[in-house]
């Protein structure tokens, strides 16, 4: 990763900034599956330095560039070839990180573009519905992409360091998207999946790349003498990267706030349902729009669209103001598209409310609540289920004091999302089925995804408890293969098996899987039978507290302003 010492004094300090910034370029602008093999890109290397004349040593040091760059990625031969066409046209640096980005971009609109044939012809009903989520789901993901660009844009270099936080949130983002559009073809007939996989394939690769890259900015700084970045304003508390409207939210507190709706069912509010309330919600908006919601329960599905920002839910408890639906897998919708909330704008709030999907165990997955919104909070909440109760999809997620319950891969999904003071419950499941309480889905080693469950309880309900025999029950299982769940500081009660940790399929993920266990309590946390796996890590109290969420998830910029009890370290058990 570092350069040699003796060569590193040569280097301007413009050199080193080029450096930097390149290591951010991941894109292509061609659609070609055609890679340069190392012969070829050393020709062209030479031919290039014969050409340049005075300008060998910056061809050089770019040439140099992609080399280090590319260890970071899992994709090298189409990131040397990306790199290659970049350095070929280097202009600013800001020019380079954005071609990167448009890269990923045109290929993954490529993918959508050509998909429309295969769902004219898709035969299978849930093939042809997973077609057209693909189409929704990329073009999300193409947003996370393009707003990563917008973020470049609006930065010079020394801010670099300071705008990789969000950048690796949304280029996990458009990960995340593309392999939940895949992941909608699992139990489809055709070969629509199949193709839809070829198609997105480079794409996939590109942004996966984009990721990978940014963390290769991060580790630069470290084996160079650039100067430290700082803030945009020193007087302020937020670095850089924290967002505007976020501000404007969580220095409020919600519980003095005046509502700007109120949903009543007997009339005496604004509105009778939730979803007429949420329709007069503004796009965009960098101010709180909050919506009361009255006891009752609420048979309704509701949807907080992208870009409807700042959307905050209040109830009056979670057993008296409860939204409730049944969309199932069994029924003949994928998993994604079974929640009866859906959250999909940015900077969300919801306290004392009560989430439910009521299908029951015998329609699998089934899903009360998915989060597919950056910097969402929940506080005293409800989520009830049994397969799939709680997606937390994406982005970066707080949940304090609330309860969870479910029978399998009841908390799952690729957010960021830290759980303090919550309380995990086993249902009793159908005959025959264990019972895994996370299913955490990170698939690539460059993701932010993580569940952290810290200061919580892990229990069953006394269903459960007394069944004889009593169902097998684990804290999780690997369902991508970088899943990644740390438990610490929490009670584990006797329903989890002394192994701990459940297969998915055969010996998948259990090399590359990172599951720890840190300081927990209760007949259940016992660690001298767990499995074996090499994923299985016994970290450090540093390690620990790395995944706090002030450091893991930023937490002090946009939890600790909401009035929100938060711990920015451990907890305090």
């Amino acid at each position: 990763m570092a350069l040699d010492r003796g060569k590193k004094k040569k280097f301007t300090v413009i050199a080193l900034t080029t450096i930097l910034l390149v290591a951010a370029v991941v894109g292509t602008f061609v659609h070609t599956r055609k890679l340069i093999d190392e012969s070829k890109q050393s020709k062209a290397i030479e031919i290039d330095t014969q050409k340049a004349g005075g300008k060998k040593t910056a061809i050089l040091i770019a040439a140099t560039t992609v080399i280090i760059l590319c260890k970071y990625t899992d994709f090298r031969d189409i990131c040397r070839q990306t790199l290659d066409r970049i350095r070929a046209g280097l202009r600013e640096p800001r020019d380079l990180i954005k071609g990167g980005f448009l890269a990923a971009v045109d290929n993954v609109q490529f993918a959508i573009e050509r998909s429309y044939p295969l769902r004219q012809a898709a035969k299978d009903p849930r093939a042809a519905a997973a077609l057209d989520q693909c189409k929704e789901l990329l073009n999300t993901s193409i947003e996370d992409l393009k707003r990563s660009i917008n973020r470049v844009n609006l930065f010079d270099i020394t801010k670099l360091k300071d705008n990789t936080v969000e950048l690796r949130v949304w280029l996990s983002g458009a990960v995340t998207y593309q392999e939940t559009c895949l992941d909608a073809f699992e139990n489809t007939t055709g070969d629509s999946g199949l193709m839809m996989t070829k198609l997105l394939e480079l794409g996939h690769k590109l942004t996966r790349n984009s990721l990978a890259m940014i963390d290769g900015v991060i580790e630069f700084p470290q084996t160079t003498t650039t100067p430290e970045l700082s803030h945009d304003d020193p007087n302020s508390p937020y670095p850089s990267w924290a967002d505007s409207s976020r501000r404007a939210l969580i220095n409020v507190n919600p519980g003095n706030l005046r509502p700007n709706v109120v949903v009543a069912q007997d009339g005496s509010g604004t509105f009778k349902t939730i979803m007429d309330a949420v329709h007069t919600a503004p796009q965009k908006s960098g101010e709180p729009y909050i919506i009361l919601i009255k006891a009752g329960t609420y048979k309704e599905d509701v949807t907080i669209p992208r870009h409807v920002d700042n959307v905050v839910l209040i109830g009056e408890g979670p057993l008296k103001t409860r939204i409730t639906g049944s969309k199932n897998f069994i029924d003949g919708v994928s998993t994604y598209n079974t929640a009866t909330v859906a959250v999909n704008g940015d900077g969300f709030m919801a306290r004392d409310i009560g989430f439910e999907n009521s299908a029951g165990p015998e329609k699998h997955q089934a899903v009360a609540l998915r989060v597919s919104a950056d910097m969402s909070i929940f506080h005293n909440c409800m989520m009830d289920g049994f397969q799939d109760t709680l997606y937390t999809h994406s982005y970066r997620q707080f949940y304090r004091h609330c309860t969870i319950t479910g029978t399998i891969d009841f908390i799952f999904g690729n957010a960021a999302a830290v759980f303090q003071d919550c309380k995990m419950i086993v249902r009793k499941p159908m005959s025959n089925q264990g019972c895994m309480v996370t299913a955490q889905g990170r698939k690539d080693q460059h993701s932010v995804g993580g569940l952290v469950l810290d200061g919580c309880t892990i229990t069953a309900e006394p269903e459960f408890m007394n069944a004889v025999p009593m169902p097998k029950s684990y804290l999780g299982r690997p369902w991508k293969e970088f899943s990644r769940t740390i438990i610490m500081q929490s009670f584990i009660d006797k329903n989890i098996d002394p192994e701990g940790w459940s297969p998915w399929t055969g010996t998948f993920g259990q090399d590359t899987c990172y599951y720890a266990e840190f300081n927990n309590k209760g007949p259940g946390a016992d660690t001298s039978r767990r499995v074996t796996w090499k994923g299985i890590k016994k970290i450090s109290p540093q390690e620990a507290q790395s995944f706090t969420p002030g450091t893991y998830i930023q937490g002090d910029t946009w939890i600790k302003p909401s009035n929100v009890p938060y711990d920015a370290g451990m907890m305090k058990i």
